[in-house]
């Protein structure tokens, strides 16, 4: 009993000292964790979790992977940052390595998702101006209704979500909405000249995971192809095997024009983000016009060659195929009245929660949460399943019992 109330206090104390001293742009299950090993996190009370969410996919590898932990402390001890000032002797390997990893002649190295979402932006509107011939300031970026990659200015002034964009406004000129997964309403924004690219998720994942109809990536590919006009493809939450696939446009044999990466490219251990380009695109920004200080730094080259080595070398792709075939199959098998739909691809899945109380998620993962396992509602009455991809399928199976008790 009086371990007990010491491990609340000090529970309590750490959310306490969070509202009072942060700022108030999150809203946290109340949990309060201190160590991560592959699937499982630990609070401070010592209780153990299976890690449904894995950093928003930035955790594909597993939490403190020992592969991805030693490039990092190696790295570590001997050089940092440098900034882009001057060269450094990993940037370089790194750059040979990626490249040729997804099949791209160039890369530039960000920090943060909505980092390579900018740096894409402006790489279109670039090429748009250079070899399309559009005329100055007004190229156009095409994005799907229900998009999200990100917080600043230029994401939440694509965004349909009015918690995102409300009250932060003027918004950011020249970008244009159509519905996700409608294959003629991009063909109709297409056909005006000044478009430069079209940016969409291949599964929409802070939307709830919804999945587009089979042959929508290559439709959207052929238009692009039609039209002239750069396929953006954001895989910072569905690329790195998180779908089953090295990325998700893989299931339908597409290749984008600009490819971004983010979250898992470090296996959780440091911002590191990328954008991948030919030289046709790429080569159209010169020194001066973008950059970062911390992009492309030597630690977070080390640590992104280690976390993609890790995904292929422990055949994490097959791993999330399989195994999110079983979720999705057991998950039905509940029958549940309140799981009003289920969907997705490899270990990114969503169940819309049906229920009169439009609470009824978060109430789910409260309850979750106190049964071993934790996971968070998006846009209400939705919840993302999405454990590391190194989840066996006995650990998932025990996992989908503590779904099931929860409900």
């Amino acid at each position: 009993m009086k371990t007990s109330s010491i491990n609340s206090l000090s529970t309590s104390y750490y959310l306490e000292l969070e509202e009072k001293y942060g700022a108030h742009n999150y809203h946290p299950l109340p949990v309060v964790l201190e160590r991560g090993e592959g699937v499982f996190m630990w609070d401070i009370t010592g209780k153990r979790y299976y890690d449904f969410l894995s950093g928003y996919s930035a955790v594909n590898q597993g939490h403190c992977h020992p592969r991805i932990i030693r490039a990092l402390t190696e790295q570590a001890g001997k050089l940092t940052l440098t900034s882009r000032a001057f060269h450094n002797n990993l940037l370089g390997e790194y750059a040979r390595y990626i490249t040729a990893y997804f099949g791209y002649d160039k890369v530039l190295p960000m920090n943060t998702g909505v980092e390579g979402g900018e740096t894409a932006i402006k790489l279109a509107r670039r090429w748009a101006y250079t070899k399309k011939g559009v005329p100055e300031n007004q190229a156009k970026i095409i994005f799907a209704e229900d998009n999200f990659w990100g917080r600043t200015m230029a994401a939440i002034s694509s965004s349909t979500d009015p918690s995102s964009y409300k009250g932060f406004g003027p918004y950011m000129p020249g970008f244009e909405l159509v519905p996700y997964n409608d294959l003629n309403a991009l063909e109709n924004a297409l056909r005006d000249n000044n478009v430069a690219a079209f940016m969409v998720e291949p599964i929409q994942g802070e939307a709830g995971v919804v999945v587009p109809d089979e042959g929508y990536l290559k439709g959207v590919r052929a238009l692009c192809d039609q039209y002239n006009v750069l396929f953006i493809a954001d895989e910072i939450q569905t690329g790195l095997c998180r779908t089953g696939k090295m990325l998700a446009c893989d299931h339908e044999n597409v290749r984008p024009d600009i490819l971004i990466l983010g979250k898992a490219l470090s296996g959780g251990v440091l911002p590191v983000s990328a954008v991948l380009a030919d030289d046709e695109v790429m080569l159209n920004i010169h020194p001066g016009e973008h950059g970062s200080t911390y992009g492309g730094n030597p630690l977070a080259c080390a640590v992104a060659m280690e976390a993609l080595a890790v995904l292929k070398d422990e055949q994490m792709a097959e791993n999330a195929a399989a195994l999110g075939v079983l979720f999705r199959k057991q998950i039905a098998a509940l029958n549940h009245p309140h799981i009003k739909t289920i969907r997705g691809k490899g270990l990114l899945n969503a169940v819309v929660v049906e229920h009169p109380d439009p609470n009824a998620a978060w109430e789910m993962c409260l309850k979750m949460m106190e049964n071993g396992l934790l996971a968070k509602p998006t846009h209400g009455d939705k919840i993302r399943f999405a454990p590391p991809l190194c989840i066996t399928e006995e650990q998932l199976m025990e996992c989908v019992g503590i779904i099931a008790k929860s409900l």
